[in-house]
């Protein structure tokens, strides 16, 4: 229960950063790399489920053993691994299976999901150890 309000914090962040990434700042970049895959939507189910799943990686892999430690660094150090990590699987795959996947899209995305993630760890072990 401890964790709970840390968690639900960092998932509202990241999914707020996120959107403002994917809605606003990269949306043209996007589009115009892979505009022909997108669909009219999204899938809001899908979404949610990834956001929460993410989240719940970056509490085990980041955020817990930064509290454990007492270190912020390792918090934002952990995350940025992990977010290198999981956004390579799936850009990497994509440029691996899917036609006309670019690279420069895949290398942006891995290093946005990077920096996200670090920033996200952060907010999760900022919180937690304020609580």
């Amino acid at each position: 229960m401890k964790l709970l309000i840390p968690y639900l914090a960092t998932v509202v962040f990241f999914f707020a950063v996120d959107l403002v990434w994917l809605g606003v700042i990269a949306k043209d970049f996007y589009r115009s790399g892979i505009g022909h895959l997108m669909g009219d939507g999204f899938n809001i189910p899908a979404a949610i489920v990834f956001y929460l799943v993410y989240i719940a990686g970056v509490f085990f892999f980041a955020v817990n053993p930064a509290v454990e430690s007492g270190d912020w660094q390792r918090a934002a150090f952990l995350g940025v691994a992990f977010g290198f990590f999981a956004y390579a699987t799936y850009d990497l795959t994509n440029l691996a299976t899917l036609r006309d996947w670019p690279l420069g899209l895949a290398l942006a995305d891995m290093a946005w999901g990077s920096l996200l993630t670090g920033a996200a760890a952060v907010v999760g072990y900022s919180v937690a150890t304020r609580l």
